[in-house]
């Protein structure tokens, strides 16, 4: 059986997404392709030699018989209004953070979806599958560490683009932590405070950096996270998770140890697509499986939606220095299921 997708977007990670799909991965089959740049969708199908129609635009690509399930790659503001339209038309959505610009706007994609009376939207979060994630996770899930009590964490760029601008390393990086946190602990977050350190002498003109992030989750466990985007020794993710009988560390990248001049030492990554480039197909090849089984298995829309509130609260924390209480009500029952079923037809 193979799933027939329509990808919409066809920038950077839209064409990572159609090359592993085409390439890498199994049971998926990219059957249709839109872009605002009709040329550069066209140019993607021709130069992997595609069996896929080029649209005009996101609704109609949705709206196509042969097309039974939708990857949205596209500008981030347009995510809502394609994740909307997949949800009226039926279709298992995949799309890409952020869900939608606003909280507001991935509101209205919960009560959409709830309204239409089954899951079929998976969020991007990707380092839930990659794989020291999940062996952390599973520590902590086995109790061998006892009940968690802290986490510290840190998140370093060597560098960031010019445009790479004001509230960013909260909205564009951190957003990363803010969900792999709630998994990892099965807790929800309650307060959020955030310190400005001294800010480095490499960062662009008005940009902040680096940040000190505390968040307090319902369980009480309490969490700091370092978000320094302008590190310049390499791309760093680290997490410790201190329990009550023990502690578990986020698994390094695989790196050989070397013996040379002198000096006993280890790669650091400086890339992020190279830190998480397997999470990506695993994340991929697991939405296909799932969706073929008439499944939503990964990140929801409420968890989408649960991200922006959380993200919305740290800007307001760093912005009036108060610390936030972050509410977002309770968790729908809808999203409370083991796995949802979906009818894919």
């Amino acid at each position: 059986m193979v799933l027939k997708i329509g990808v919409i977007g066809t920038g950077a990670i839209g064409q990572d997404h159609i090359r592993r799909i085409t390439s890498t991965l199994t049971s998926g089959k990219i059957v249709a392709v839109t872009d605002v740049n009709k040329e550069q969708a066209k140019a993607i199908v021709n130069n992997l030699s595609l069996d896929a129609k080029v649209y005009d635009d996101g609704h109609e690509l949705i709206q196509a018989e042969e097309v039974e399930a939708v990857v949205v790659t596209s500008w981030g503001p347009t995510h809502e209004e394609f994740v909307l339209s997949s949800i009226a038309a039926g279709k298992p959505v995949f799309c890409e953070k952020p869900l939608a610009t606003t909280a507001e706007g991935c509101k209205r994609i919960v009560d959409a979806e709830i309204a239409f009376g089954k899951p079929l939207v998976q969020v991007g979060y990707m380092r839930r599958y990659d794989k020291g994630y999940r062996v952390l996770k599973n520590v902590i899930d086995s109790g061998k560490i006892g009940e968690a009590l802290m986490v510290h964490c840190a998140h370093r760029n060597p560098s960031v683009p010019d445009n790479y601008t004001g509230d960013m390393a909260i909205t564009d990086s951190f957003v990363h932590e803010i969900d792999v946190l709630r998994w990892l602990l099965n807790d929800d977050y309650v307060s959020v405070q955030v310190i400005l350190p001294r800010n480095t002498r490499l960062a662009a003109q008005g940009l902040q950096d680096p940040h000190i992030i505390l968040l307090e989750t319902v369980q009480g466990i309490r969490i700091d996270v370092e978000v320094f985007v302008n590190c310049q020794y390499g791309y760093d993710i680290q997490c410790q998770v201190v329990g009550e009988t023990g502690i578990a560390n986020l698994p390094e990248p695989s790196s050989i140890v070397l013996r040379s001049e002198a000096k006993l030492s280890t790669e650091i990554l400086v890339d992020w697509k190279e830190r998480f480039i397997d999470s990506y197909d695993v994340e991929l090849q697991e939405w296909i499986s799932s969706t073929l089984k008439g499944e939503v298995n990964g990140p929801t829309a409420w968890d989408g939606y649960v991200a922006a509130m959380t993200s919305d609260a740290c800007v307001e924390a760093k912005r009036t220095g108060n610390i936030i209480s972050i509410a977002m009500g309770e968790r729908p029952e809808f999203y409370t299921k083991e796995s949802a079923v979906v009818e894919v037809t």
